[in-house]
């Protein structure tokens, strides 16, 4: 029986598990930043000046920086501290996220006393925007690694009690709680344009003497309003996962690309194991798309007894999913409940991650095999919204890497058969 998700520490709040820790980062950095704003306000300057302010944010990076090198000592971070722009530096680093990466997978990683759960925390505190994108680049590890341990099959000794997971709740739920505050109780809607209309920009004129003819704007509601949570709940654990995957989407853009990778791979292990009906939307194209040739594996032909890890380990190969390509999905995650608050912004995401015309080929394979899985786990749960959803990113995929296939194609033949010019002689001007 599923009751609230409990640990030691876990009915506090978030302040209070790094209360202490806190108030000793903010001292710090209260004083280090002394000097310069004493100096400031002797030679007259305003509070508000620009430069102070960007010095100010400089000095919090530089700080948090050097409190992240006494945690991750396997790697430097001198030359991130000392850049022009040290929060982006750390940000875009992949030495940086490697080893973080690491440090959140352990076994135990995630409790109250975790040193980087703290770290993370506590960096989310300051209102510096630069310094909050650190965090939100780690969100869907921390959500892939929190929602997959929260699922995962007990211990054999039934004595032993359940690993503390309150350093993933704090993080959680501190972005959870920006959000809330964001939404101010209101509800995320979008206007749906009235069908029945010549032109989607159309406003129909009103009759005379009365205001009858004029249609109401039809309002749909994507997201229900948030409700502040001290805790994480096991009714709202999804919809608090949701709401910071959901932050995570409105920053995609500074998002670096092995962030939105590793977000496609946990989603594909949260979607289950390896179905066949997950290919069957690319095996009813008529043509088959070379780009895609190699994501596509028919598991046909093969034995029931063959091990199901195999497969996935062929196609993380192939597409590029995992450090290695010898890693498996099932590394990255387990199979979790997805209801429709948490499915929605992952499908977001996806459709980025898929579409977004910046994005290197690897988000879009990666992106490619997460959507089809999330496709076969909605047509065996029946889930409508969830079908149609990955049903038509599965299309667009597809009709992108076919058009991507043609223009390769024309542009092929197009150099083969341009004749090339002969190249005129060169005059040599020589002063006499």
């Amino acid at each position: 029986m599923d009751h609230h998700h409990h640990h030691p520490n876990a009915t506090a709040s978030p302040s209070s598990s790094y209360s202490s820790t806190t108030t000793a980062t903010t001292a710090n950095l209260n004083s280090a930043t002394t000097i310069t704003s004493t100096a400031t306000n002797l030679n007259g300057v305003a509070s508000n000046d620009p430069m102070h302010a960007w010095w100010e944010s400089i000095s919090k990076a530089r700080t948090r920086i050097h409190s992240l090198a006494s945690i991750l000592r396997s790697v430097a971070l001198s030359s991130l501290a000392d850049s022009d722009h040290p929060a982006r530096a750390l940000l875009l680093s992949p030495e940086v996220y490697s080893a973080v990466s690491e440090a959140l997978s352990s076994p135990d990683s995630g409790s109250g006393s975790d040193p980087l759960c703290q770290w993370l925390y506590e960096t989310f505190q300051f209102s510096d925007p630069d310094l909050r994108l650190i965090v939100y680049a780690y969100v869907p590890l921390i959500c892939g690694v929190y929602m997959s341990r929260v699922v995962s099959a007990p211990t054999s000794d039934p004595s032993a009690s359940a690993p503390s997971l309150v350093g993933f709740e704090a993080v959680l739920l501190a972005i959870y709680g920006l959000e809330v505050k964001a939404r101010a109780g209101k509800p995320v809607v979008v206007s749906i344009p009235d069908l029945s209309q010549p032109s989607l920009y159309h406003t129909p004129r009103e009759k005379a003497g009365s205001g009858a003819g004029s249609s109401r704007p039809v309002v749909g509601v994507v997201c229900g309003p948030l409700e502040a949570q001290n805790a994480v709940k096991s009714t709202k654990r999804a919809a608090i996962a949701g709401a910071a995957l959901d932050c995570y989407f409105k920053q995609i853009a500074h998002m670096p690309s092995w962030s939105k990778v590793e977000f496609c791979e946990y989603v594909a292990a949260w979607a289950g194991q390896h179905c066949k009906c997950e290919t069957e939307l690319d095996e009813q194209e008529e043509e088959v798309i070379d780009g895609f040739s190699e994501i596509r594996i028919s598991v046909e032909g093969r034995d029931d007894e063959e091990d199901e890890d195999d497969v996935v380990v062929e196609r993380n190969g192939k597409v590029g999913l995992g450090k290695n390509g010898d890693s498996s999905f099932a590394s990255k995650g387990k199979r979790i409940p997805l209801p429709w608050e948490l499915l929605q912004p992952v499908l977001r995401i996806l459709g980025h991650c898929l579409l977004g015309p910046l994005n290197p080929q690897d988000v879009k394979d990666s992106a490619s095999v997460a959507v089809r899985r999330l496709y076969a786990r909605a047509s065996h749960d029946l889930v409508p919204q969830g079908i149609l959803a990955t049903r038509s990113l599965i299309q667009l995929d597809n009709r992108m890497r076919k058009t991507a296939n043609e223009a390769g194609t024309a542009t092929s033949v197009s150099n083969v058969n341009t004749p090339s010019k002969a190249k005129k002689p060169e005059v040599l001007l020589v002063s006499k």
